[in-house]
Formats: C-alpha cells, sequence, structure tokens
C-alpha cells in the first residue's frame, strides 16, 4: 500500500491555523455555499490570507452580507458575492458565462443532506442534483480558468455517509425503486469523490489538483436542517471514529486542499481530519470505501454525468 500523506494538523486543527502564514494575494477563490456555515468560514479564511473570494449563494443578498462582514473581519475588501444555485443549469451556466480571468481556488462546499423526495424541473433528485450534478457542471465550465491559473485547486467536499452506498448507475434519481434519503445522500457524496479521482486523471496536464474531503461531523451549519436532532450512529466518545467539530475544525481540511503548500501537486485523494484517509473500515466512521475510488466507476459517472448536464469536456 502507498504511504498515505499525512500533515503536522489533525482533528482540532482550525481553518485560521492551516492558513497561517500562507499569503494568497493575487489569486483568485470561489466558495459555494460561502454564506454560512463551513463555507463562510473557508472564504473568511481564505480572505485572510489575501484571496480574492466569490462567495457563491443561492440568495445573492444573504452572500453580499456574509461578503461584507468577512470583508470587515479581515481588512480584505476583495470578497463579494454571485448568485448560484447548483440544482438549477441555467444558473449554473450563467455563473460560468460570468467569470473572467485565471481561477486559482475552487472549493466546492454547497450542499443538501437527507431531504425529502425533492426532484429538480429536469426530473432529477435533488441531492444528487446539487452535492454532484451542479458542481460538476460548475467545475468542468470553468475548467479554462482553472487551468490558466496553472497551479489551480479544487476541493470537494464529500462525507464519511459515502460509505453507505455508491452511485446507483441505473437509476440515480429513484425512478424504478422507493427513494431513501440516505442512500440518496450516500450516492451523492460518493459521486463527489469518484467525480475528483476522474478529474485528477484528465486534467493532470492542466496542472489541476482535484480533491475530495470528509470536513467531519458538525452540527448546527444548516445541513442537517431536515434533521431534528443527530442522528443515532452520532457517538460523542469517538469510540466509532465520528466526533463532533466546530466550525472552524471542520474547515480546516478543505483550507489545507485549497491552499496549504504542504499538500502541494497532490491530486486524486480523499481527506479526513487533514490526513489522507485510509481504508473504511466497517464500525469505524472513518477512511474511504472502495467503491469511492474506483477508477471504472470514476469513469462511468464522468460519462453519465455528461449525459444529465450541458457539459463538453
Amino acid at each position: 500500500m502507498t504511504q498515505l500523506i499525512t500533515t503536522p494538523f489533525g482533528p482540532q486543527s482550525t481553518a485560521s491555523e492551516v492558513v497561517a502564514g500562507i499569503d494568497l494575494t493575487g489569486r483568485s477563490a470561489i466558495v459555494t455555499g460561502g454564506a454560512g456555515g463551513l463555507g463562510r468560514e473557508t472564504a473568511r479564511a481564505l480572505a485572510s490570507a489575501g484571496a480574492e473570494v466569490t462567495i457563491a449563494a443561492r440568495t445573492v443578498e444573504v452572500g453580499t452580507t456574509a461578503a461584507r462582514e468577512i470583508a470587515d473581519e479581515t481588512g480584505n475588501p476583495r470578497t463579494r458575492a454571485a448568485r448560484l444555485d447548483l440544482a438549477d443549469p441555467a444558473s449554473v451556466a450563467a455563473f460560468v458565462s460570468d467569470w473572467t480571468g485565471p481561477l486559482h481556488i475552487l472549493v466546492d462546499n454547497a450542499g443538501v443532506m437527507a431531504t425529502p423526495e425533492l426532484r429538480t424541473p429536469a426530473g432529477r433528485e435533488l441531492q444528487f442534483a446539487t452535492n454532484h450534478l451542479g458542481h460538476f457542471a460548475l467545475t468542468v465550465g470553468l475548467h479554462d480558468a482553472l487551468a490558466a491559473a496553472r497551479g489551480a485547486r479544487v476541493a470537494v467536499l464529500s462525507s464519511v455517509g459515502h460509505v453507505n452506498g455508491p452511485v446507483r448507475f441505473e437509476d440515480p434519481d429513484f425512478t424504478a425503486e422507493p427513494y431513501d434519503p440516505w442512500l440518496a445522500y450516500a450516492q451523492s457524496k460518493t459521486a463527489n469523490i469518484l467525480f475528483a479521482v476522474e478529474a485528477a486523471e484528465r486534467w493532470a496536464a492542466d496542472d489541476i489538483a482535484v480533491n475530495a474531503l470528509n470536513p467531519g461531523r458538525i452540527w448546527g451549519t444548516g445541513l442537517g436542517r431536515h434533521m431534528d436532532a443527530p442522528p443515532a450512529s452520532f457517538d460523542p466518545s469517538g469510540k466509532t471514529g465520528v466526533t463532533e467539530k466546530t466550525i472552524a475544525q471542520g474547515a480546516a481540511t478543505s483550507v489545507l486542499l485549497a491552499a496549504s503548500p504542504l499538500v502541494q501537486g497532490v491530486t486524486g485523494k480523499y481527506f479526513e481530519d487533514c490526513q489522507e484517509a485510509g481504508p473504511f473500515t466497517p464500525g469505524v466512521r472513518r477512511g474511504v470505501a472502495d467503491h469511492a475510488l474506483d477508477p471504472d466507476n470514476a469513469r462511468k459517472l464522468w460519462d453519465l454525468s455528461l449525459q444529465l448536464t450541458t457539459c463538453g469536456r
């Protein structure tokens, strides 16, 4: 087995600690879902290091407020908001069309979890459409801007929940079988990792690093808005590998992959707690499942995603 990549940071490290001493002046960054929760903390950390940050938010007024607050907190006025609804292909296309210049950092952070059975106007299951297809279309659409940066990084937020199920290639929208909110979530989070695996392979010559990550269990970010309480699998003792983090700690791995020289050139990997994750072991809610790193699945998902979006690359 290839030796896993490690860093001096760990599960209690914060985004501010990871970005300390890093100068991102002159670099542009996009953080989807950057108006709140993990996305806001990620955007704040990148702005604190001097990056020009665009907060991509479904409600632009909320994003603008967050951008103004981050500018005040960091003293960096180069923070703005732009509208992006990942479940709406037209919104994604408009965002891509409006982007100009190189893009050095893209954090595919936004997401939904365990929603009731909801579908987009095109009939796509909402979690798969938002968490994967929207980010797929966005990232592929921004490929040329990423390539122009010569050394761009893409960080894709997944979840340990990916271990609960693979991509349902024959029925990704749950039209043939009854809808299960947690299997749908697992599918979308597996798709996030498979996307990173295939994009890393396809875009290596463009010097674009693409990695996926598990931010950890963070309660109160808004992601769990469809849940009344943490699920029964939550274990504050950490015996199953699941411990609760603060938002600042949860954003640390995103910031590591987006900005740290410690992982320069690393691509196609899955990280958690600021380290490359090892294989998933049943009973321990850590690690990466084999089905999420399978190169055949990654290529198959890329082809399927092209069919379900208007992307051409």
